[in-house]
């Protein structure tokens, strides 16, 4: 059960720190998308870490699952944001309007030439980088699941656990 969060929290972990990666040393700016689907990391990072401590210091077993499958869920989430900013850069539906589609408000002309040097645009509707076919959005979804699978399993053999016992 503490090995289900440990490796969910190493997980995780490395899935920020890969985000931070390519946006700090490979200068790849995330889009309002990419910094949403962050946000189940930052939930299931410190919750891991708590439901591994509370493991390993005899917390019930029940709340130990409890708290894995609380994990399953955030990253549940977390994977149903990545198939959407997928399907929008693969143009299967339309993204937020903030960062998809063609730029129609542009406001008073006055302001415009400072506005368009002062505000960076970093589409949700075109991929930085891929790999094998995949976005770093097609990625978080695969990696998401398997956190969810892991915490799923590490609740299962918290039940099993409790039903030989």
């Amino acid at each position: 059960m503490a090995t289900a969060a440990i490796v969910a929290a190493f997980l995780c972990t490395a899935t920020i720190l890969g985000a931070y990666f390519f946006e700090f040393v490979l200068r790849y700016a995330p889009c309002p998308l990419c910094l949403t689907q962050r946000i189940p990391y930052y939930v299931a990072i410190p919750l891991a870490v708590v439901v591994a401590i509370g493991a390993y210091a005899g917390v019930s077993r029940r709340l130990v699952a409890a708290g894995l499958v609380l994990i399953a869920i955030t990253m549940l989430i977390g994977a149903g944001l990545g198939v959407y900013h997928s399907g929008v850069e693969w143009k299967w539906w339309a993204g937020p309007s903030d960062c998809s589609g063609p730029i129609t408000n542009f406001g008073t002309a006055g302001g415009l030439l400072q506005r368009i040097e002062t505000t960076p645009v970093v589409r949700c509707d075109e991929a930085a980088w891929r790999l094998l076919g995949l976005s770093l959005a097609g990625y978080n979804t695969l990696i998401s699941i398997a956190v969810a699978g892991i915490a799923l399993w590490g609740a299962a053999a918290v039940r099993n656990d409790k039903a030989r016992a």
